[in-house]
């Protein structure tokens, strides 16, 4: 799964990666930065299409389907396996229109031993902004419209899978403009997208702090020597 990320760069540094990847020139101002423990119930950086130009901004990570009578449920629903997209009646609506991408600099997973846990922090090789495969709906209290997401989840890969069994699905640059874009419809073209990352993983034990979701100090990016026998 994924409980956990982090976007630890400067509105600065978003700013160049979004006009450089998507020629994007204006983001939000409620987008605040870094950020360095991102929990379920806050708010995520995502990157919306209309099929003309590329949109970003925050929106409530946790899913809230059209048809549900209390949006707490989001709580239950921060992830969405690949495999079931399409069998799952909250998901599969958002699946063929209303597709978005995570932004992320890392994301956190714990590994566990008997009675103990190690949080780890992931980023890719070049440390820097990737994007995940996400879905968002729209979902209606009276005359109010509250956004809200997912992160999709697929099969750990060889890195991921010393800790845990799943993984958020990682997408290139390319892909991200792909997975975006309206006008793909085709489900099975879109669902060969969702697979584990193919390319290595930097991945490496911190601070239990991580575990508090109001917790948002640079320390636990940090790497630490690990309170159970480390994965590797």
């Amino acid at each position: 799964m994924c409980g956990r990320v982090s976007v630890a760069i400067t509105v600065s540094d978003l700013k160049i990666y979004l006009d450089k990847t998507y020629g994007i020139k204006e983001i939000s101002k409620d987008i605040q930065l870094p950020r360095y423990n991102v929990s379920p119930g806050q708010s995520v950086i995502a990157l919306l299409s209309d099929g003309t130009k590329f949109r970003c901004g925050l929106i409530h990570w946790g899913f809230v389907p059209p048809f549900s009578k209390d949006k707490k449920i989001g709580y239950q629903m921060i992830n969405a396996k690949s495999e079931s997209l399409r069998d799952k009646k909250a998901f599969k609506g958002s699946f063929e229109t209303k597709r978005c991408v995570i932004l992320a600099d890392g994301f956190y997973e714990w590994q566990t031993q008997q009675t103990s846990k190690q949080a780890y922090r992931i980023t890719l090789p070049h440390k820097g902004v990737f994007g995940m495969a996400g879905l968002y709906t729209i979902w209606h209290d009276e005359d109010k419209k509250f956004f809200s997401t997912t992160i999709i989840t697929t099969n750990a890969n060889g890195d991921m899978s010393k800790i845990h069994d799943r993984m958020p699905v990682i997408l290139s640059e390319a892909e991200a403009k792909i997975w975006l874009d309206p006008s793909h419809k085709d489900l099975d073209f879109l669902q060969q997208l969702l697979k584990p990352f193919k390319d290595t993983l930097n991945i490496y034990p911190v601070s239990s702090k991580v575990n508090d979701s109001s917790y948002d100090e640079k320390d636990v990016t940090y790497e630490i020597k690990p309170i159970i026998e480390p994965f590797i």
